[in-house]
């Protein structure tokens, strides 16, 4: 389990606010602009860039199992040292990403941090592309996925689960448990239903631009909505 933390402990914390990465705090999918820059660098190859974009289209359309998918998209860091791929999500946040981050959501981070919260990234991203946008933010912790490095050079299998679906319930749980506080104390910010299994579990769940299917259990079940505007 890969939890990042980039600031002190949580002594004196009031609750822990939670965000989702990709279509929330930023308002674009970073793996998608991850595996672009990496084939206009040289890293990936035009076979490597077909296969991500048949990848990304089943995982959209729900055609196969969604973690088996982001299993295989992965694959295409094999072989790969580790300080290149660091190297190139340093760049993407500076020339993509940081001009993605929505205002509101810097304005909702600051809104807790006013209430005492700790605030944490909870992401199926990966490490290298979370840390630089948490520490824009002035993000706490950082809770995501991480890719499995032998001898500095990147396997191609992913280190544990990613943190997707299910696996983001888990992990909220056990950071929670682990900080002396519960998941009906906590907020977390999602957009997709991929996302309702921690935002069922929250005591403060908000959904951002919720797809079609969120939307309908949001409205259904009370939750807050937040419609924040593309940039």
């Amino acid at each position: 389990m890969e939890t990042i933390s980039l600031k002190s402990n949580s002594h004196g914390i009031s609750y822990f606010a939670f965000f989702d990465l990709d279509r929330t705090l930023i308002g674009m999918i970073s793996g998608r602009e991850l595996v672009k820059g990496a084939y206009r660098t040289g890293l990936m190859t035009r076979s490597g860039l077909l296969k991500a974009i048949y990848l990304s289209l089943v995982f959209r359309f729900r055609i196969k199992d969604p973690l088996k998918i982001i299993d295989h998209m992965v694959i295409w860091v094999r072989d790969i040292p580790e300080k290149k791929v660091n190297d190139l999500c340093s760049d993407l946040f500076r020339q993509v990403l940081i001009s993605s981050i929505r205002t509101e959501g810097r304005t909702e981070i600051e809104f807790h941090k006013r209430n005492n919260a700790k605030t944490v990234i909870l992401s199926s991203a990966i490490s290298c592309i979370c840390r630089d946008v948490a520490v824009n933010l002035g993000i706490d912790d950082i809770i995501c996925s991480d890719l499995e490095v032998e001898d500095g050079t990147f396997t191609g299998l992913p280190k544990g689960k990613i943190c997707y679906g299910n696996e983001k319930a888990v992990r909220l749980q056990m950071y929670c448990e682990k900080n002396n506080s519960t998941p009906r104390e906590a907020w977390y910010y999602g957009d997709s239903v991929s996302d309702l299994p921690v935002l069922s579990l929250v005591g403060h769940p908000v959904c951002v631009n919720p797809d079609r299917k969120l939307k309908k259990i949001a409205e259904k079940e009370g939750w807050e909505i937040k419609y924040w505007p593309e940039k």
